[in-house]
């Protein structure tokens, strides 16, 4: 069992259940507990695993727009994702929505935070982004360069000194690159 749920994909159902309700109730749930500390979920899985289920929850910090951080990584800190977890829990304790054993896990994306919709792909327009694809295209699947937005259903990369189109159906990863800036440079001493 598998399913995945985020804001750009809307609703993912799971197999072998035919109304697909578990997972928006779960997103429903997650994304009350998130409101309350001031963070937004950014993406929801429920995979099957030995024992029971694992339900991961990413959150992220929303920039001022009310869109999640545009240009910074997400600054979520570990309390945030203590919080969260301790008042999903909560939820999940009263609504019991999961029929079996199930782990709970809250994360930020992390520094090379992956990229799930095409609102991601606007969102971080400008950083440098590495992306996969299920199939060759121009006859390589990976690609590395900075994210130029989205136009027309394809995710835009400026690589290799021009503008890749690369289809959003036909990626399978993509992933922000972590950027280090540099400091200044010390000054030799003669």
């Amino acid at each position: 069992m598998s399913g995945v749920v985020d804001g750009a994909y809307g609703a993912a159902t799971v197999p072998g259940e035919p109304d697909g309700g578990l997972l928006p109730r779960l997103e429903a749930l997650a994304r009350r507990a998130a409101a309350t500390e001031g963070v937004e979920v950014a993406h929801l899985e429920l995979k099957r695993q030995s024992g029971g289920l694992l339900l991961r929850i990413y959150i992220d910090r929303p920039d001022a727009s009310g869109t999640t951080a545009a240009a910074e990584p997400s600054g979520v800190s570990l309390g945030d994702c203590q919080r969260v977890s301790e008042r999903l829990s909560v939820l999940l304790d009263v609504e019991d929505p999961i029929d079996t054993s199930y782990t709970l896990e809250v994360s930020s994306p992390g520094l090379d935070r992956p990229l799930w919709s095409e609102a991601d792909y606007v969102r971080f327009q400008g950083r440098a982004a590495r992306l996969e694809t299920a199939e060759p295209i121009e006859g390589r699947r990976r690609f590395r360069g900075r994210l130029a937005g989205v136009q027309a259903g394809s995710v835009l990369l400026d690589a290799d000194r021009r503008r890749l189109a690369i289809p959003f159906g036909r990626i399978r990863e993509g992933r922000l690159e972590v950027e280090l800036s540099r400091g200044p440079r010390a000054r030799r001493r003669s």
